[in-house]
């Protein structure tokens, strides 16, 4: 069965890269929306009887719902033969219960619709917390994997001496599989949440470390607050600047900027979510993890 990759919006690079590595089609399509608002998608390639992949990072997820889900649903009445969404970041997985009266539990009904929407899925690293499997909360097959080996390749290529940092204890499992990879001691931080833009990390233990880089590693890079304040406790500590590692580079406003400014010496990220701090490359682990379900 023939594969065909359509990029939706902002997923051009990435999509380009996966296709080549898939050895698949090029499928093009038109997205637009019209001048009330609403969503336009036609088919220009032919998809009958193929297989179809999606490749849309779902970061900022409202406004790209609806073009996937026309996209999936035209290309099924197409003739399309099976439709696999390829989500770098899979969104609305941290409201995994109901935290206060009245609220929804928001990544299950997600998870409703995306299944309502597509075939399978192909996901890197979800926020799985209260859940530990995918089929927790997708009945479809979904597939979600790590990047730690990928990210432990980056740090054996780019930093001669490394001690990892993870930023709390749920960071463990995480941290602890990349520093076995790269061959590198790590340490594990307390944090305590005040708010939703600050946080109070506990001091690393770095006096038997002071010739080695600190690498902080964490999934997710959102406000950048438990950085910011780690690698100020840093330079208290150590005379080498840190590098700051993150599978998903989410950013609120400024936050990229502050982390630079607070004197990390480099951050990077996977490029699941497109940004400047792009240098981890996972396009290869999911074209693997597609041919090998397929």
């Amino acid at each position: 069965m023939k594969t065909i990759v359509f990029a939706l919006p902002g997923n051009e690079a990435f999509a380009q890269s996966l296709t080549a590595q898939l050895h698949a089609e090029t499928g093009e399509a038109v997205i637009r929306r019209f001048p009330d608002g609403e969503s336009y998608v036609r088919i220009l390639s032919d998809v009958q009887v193929k297989s179809v992949v999606l490749v849309c990072t779902l970061h900022q997820p409202d406004q790209k719902l609806l073009p996937l889900y026309f996209m999936a649903k035209t290309v099924k009445d197409l003739g399309a033969n099976a439709v696999s969404l390829v989500a770098p970041y899979l969104a609305y997985m941290r409201q995994d219960k109901q935290f206060q009266p009245g609220e929804g539990v928001t990544s299950r009904y997600f998870a409703g619709l995306l299944s309502d929407t597509v075939d399978s899925l192909y996901t890197i690293d979800p926020h799985l917390h209260r859940y530990h499997h995918m089929h927790e909360l997708y009945p479809i097959p979904a597939l979600a994997l790590h990047a730690a080996p990928t990210v432990a390749s980056w740090v054996k290529a780019n930093i001669p001496k490394p001690i990892l940092i993870g930023p709390d204890e749920e960071s463990l499992q995480w941290v602890s599989e990349v520093a076995g990879l790269a061959n590198a001691p790590y340490l594990v931080l307390a944090k305590k949440r005040l708010g939703d833009r600050e946080v109070q990390v506990s001091l690393p233990e770095l006096a038997n470390y002071q010739a080695h880089t600190p690498v902080l590693i964490d999934d997710i890079i959102s406000t950048a607050r438990t950085m910011i304040e780690t690698v100020l406790h840093l330079k208290q500590l150590t005379p080498v600047a840190p590098v700051c590692i993150g599978v998903h580079a989410v950013f609120a406003e400024g936050a990229y900027k502050a982390l630079l400014e607070a004197g990390a010496a480099q951050v990077v990220t996977c490029n699941t979510i497109p940004h400047a701090s792009n240098g981890i490359q996972v396009e290869a682990l999911l074209a693997e993890a597609f041919r090998t379900q397929t």
